[in-house]
Formats: structure tokens, sequence, C-alpha cells
């Protein structure tokens, strides 16, 4: 086999590899997107008290919080996720509430 030759095989693989990369990460895009929508409807008066279930939550939203705004933006846009500025509001004051009592 020529170089040449193993030259194209090896951009053929490379070319299918990057391929099924762009798609695992769209599919990765669509469960972050879907997990920040479900994390930001949550309602923490109403979520299940067990420890494991709050751990778990909480190891969410920090998994979340430390994705780069872009990739966030992306995520959501995977799953058509519109934030609603209103309810981004009441969070924001709830989560500062909770600050002022601590």
């Amino acid at each position: 086999m020529t170089r040449h030759a193993l030259n194209d095989e090896e951009v053929t693989l490379l070319r299918k590899e990057i391929e099924l990369l762009m798609i695992e990460r769209q599919r990765l895009l669509q469960v972050a997107g879907a997990a920040a929508v479900l994390v930001a409807n949550l309602d923490t008066e109403t979520l299940p008290q067990e420890q494991d279930t709050i751990d778990a939550a909480e190891v969410l939203a920090e998994s979340l919080n430390a994705l780069p705004d872009e990739t966030l933006k992306d995520a959501l846009d995977a799953v058509q996720a519109v934030p609603d500025p209103r309810g981004q509001a009441e969070a924001e004051a709830q989560a500062h509430a909770r600050n002022s009592l601590d």
C-alpha cells in the first residue's frame, strides 16, 4: 500500500470519528439541556427530603453551573428551551432571600 493510500484511509477514518463525536456531542447537549430545564423548573419546596435525592440534585445543578455559558446555551438550544425571564427573576430573588437569611 502506498503512503498516499494510507493517508487517504487515515483521513477517512478521522472524518468518520469526527462525525461520530459530533453526533455524540449533540446527544450530550440534549441531555444537558433537558437536565437544565428540569433543574430550572424544580420547586425545592416539593423536592423529596431524601438525602440521596438532594445530593443528586445538587450534583446535577453544580455540573450544569460548571458548564461554560456558550455550552449551556447550546444545550438549551438543543432542546429548544427558551429561558423564562420571569422565572429567572423569581429564582434569583429566592436565592437572594435564602442567602440573606444565612
